[in-house]
């Protein structure tokens, strides 16, 4: 069977057979079943093999002056696809169809409690540097990030495993402080990169499909194909280029003309005009990705959970998907996990706009005649930013409630507004778990707990519900999180937004995964250039 399926898949990149053929032929011999979901997702559309050959060239919006190579301090978008899309893998990838599937692992098993885990690596697979992969290089991949002095946006979510250790040299035995059934998720997480060991992040090794040539932070970021890449049928272009555009209209006069071949972040307003244009493609993606306003509870006012429902309640989120997202997205509820969430809890009311609720929690907080706040955002935060603001402090004032909006460069946001100031706009591309999200943005000490919340009952079910086997048993728990979050946290969160990016029609695709934005920051390693 194996060696039927390789046969047809050199047919199909030879361009001797299209899709529908292939799957038709799979078929016909019994083995569609066996047929890798990740390879044919990312098999062109229409029956058209994938080409290889060209330069990509992505003009992205997040971008800063302070990135670097290191994933373990990735906090933008530039940087999540040059390093976790371009330059590197992880141990699992996350397909198109939102499932965990071997990247660097070749497979993976848990024990019944699953508390150890024992991922089996993939032969062969070369670093930029020449060097062949193995467990040493894993390990010393993941505890980059566990480290006592780590500042790793995902030390939080790796905090849960208490030993890592190798059974030869393909072989690679988690043991974690409780059990977790997401641990494969966790493992597709932008920020676990694997590197060869004892080599310094920052230099840009890893395994992936491209090797850095250039790299000027915040502006422009340059690869070129590894020859020697493990996957024969990923990586279809001779060279990545990143360009960092942070303004949208900037972006989109730069994709008319032909200067670039992929933006990230439509200017929602010029959607329509873009899909009309000639020679041009929308694609859209409803994912995970949501927005917020993230106020930090360790501050005065937000300290007082009167003075966050007031401001919760005094937001009106149907207006603000009519008019910011232009209806690309979904009202948010005051908590991070999206429709397309696993255990999303449809059953939690929908919190409403109300001036008189906002007005009474105000008064509660003792704030009824003195009720100012600054919002700090910037067009960094996300697309449509600084509108919403604006949109927001227009809401507000029916409440009594005076919003004065601080427009912030975009240039380092990330670094100087975001965990910084006491209320900010705030981008999130969610996560494909509920356990990934709350760990990474909501936990007690959490790397990115932007909202700097501390809930015991929430840090004791993030836990419990981790180790939790019982489907019905882990929903409740879930249920139950999302509504301290909704009752309790400091994020107002309005809304959930499609990703919206667009490309010359010459770019080529297969589907889309909706985990993150350009194809869950994969664009440079899936797509590729029609013939």
């Amino acid at each position: 069977m194996e060696e039927t399926m390789k046969r047809l898949q050199h047919l199909l990149k030879e361009g001797k057979m299209d899709r529908r053929q292939l799957l038709q032929a799979a078929a016909a011999l019994g083995i569609t079943a066996s047929l890798d979901t990740t390879w044919l997702s990312g098999i062109a559309r229409a029956g058209e093999a994938p080409k290889r050959g060209g330069r990509l060239r992505i003009g992205i919006s997040g971008g800063s002056t302070t990135d670097a190579l290191d994933p373990a301090n990735t906090t933008d978008m530039m940087m999540q696809v040059f390093i976790y899309g371009a330059l590197g893998n992880n141990l699992v990838e996350i397909d198109a169809t939102g499932k965990p599937v071997p990247e660097l692992a070749e497979s993976w098993e848990s024990s019944p409690d699953a508390k150890t885990w024992t991922f089996t690596l993939k032969k062969g697979v070369e670093f930029h540097n020449g060097k062949t992969m193995d467990s040493d290089d894993v390990i010393y991949s993941i505890n980059h990030h566990r480290g006592a002095n780590s500042k790793s946006g995902a030390k939080t979510i790796v905090k849960a495993i208490t030993d890592i250790k190798k059974d030869g040299k393909n072989k690679v035995i988690f043991e974690l402080e409780n059990g977790n059934a997401d641990l494969p998720f966790i493992m597709t997480d932008y920020h676990l990169v694997i590197g060869p060991k004892d080599v310094d992040f920052n230099t840009g090794i890893f395994t992936g499909g491209y090797k850095v040539e250039n790299f000027e932070p915040g502006v422009r970021a340059y690869a070129r194909r590894h020859p020697n890449y493990f996957k024969s049928d990923r990586a279809w272009f001779d060279e990545i280029e990143l360009l960092g555009i942070s303004d949208v209209n900037a972006r989109t006069n730069a994709l008319k003309t032909g200067q670039i071949d992929v933006m990230n972040r439509c200017e929602l307003k010029a959607v329509h005009l873009l899909k009309r244009s000639k020679g041009l493609q929308v694609m859209q993606q409803n994912g995970y990705k949501h927005f917020t306003f993230a106020m930090r509870c360790d501050t005065a006012p937000f300290g007082n959970n009167d003075v966050r429902l007031a401001l919760k309640y005094a937001i009106d989120r149907e207006q603000m998907v009519k008019t910011i997202l232009r209806g690309y997205g979904v009202v948010g509820n005051d908590h991070p996990i999206a429709p397309s969430n696993r255990y999303f809890a449809s059953e939690l009311p929908q919190r409403t706009y109300d001036p008189d609720k906002a007005k009474f929690h105000l008064k509660k907080a003792g704030m009824a005649n003195s009720a100012t706040f600054t919002l700090h955002t910037a067009e960094a935060a996300f697309v449509g930013a600084v509108d919403a603001g604006v949109l927001y402090r227009e809401q507000a004032a029916k409440a009594g409630i005076t919003i004065d909006v601080s427009r912030e460069p975009n240039d380092g946001y990330w670094n100087n507004v975001w965990m910084k100031k006491p209320w900010c706009a705030v981008f999130w591309a969610g996560r494909p778990t509920e356990d990934l999200m709350f760990s990474t943005a909501y936990a007690k000490g959490g790397a990115w707990n932007d909202t700097f919340w501390d809930n015991a009952r929430f840090n004791e079910l993030l836990v419990q519900a981790r180790s939790e086997l019982d489907e019905t048993k882990r929903r409740s728990m879930y249920v139950e999180m999302q509504r301290l979050v909704h009752d309790d946290g400091g994020a107002v969160v309005p809304m959930f937004s499609s990703d919206l990016s667009a490309a010359s029609e010459k770019v080529g695709h297969g589907d889309l995964a909706v985990n993150a934005e350009l194809d869950g920051f994969k664009a440079p390693e899936r797509w590729w250039f029609k013939g």
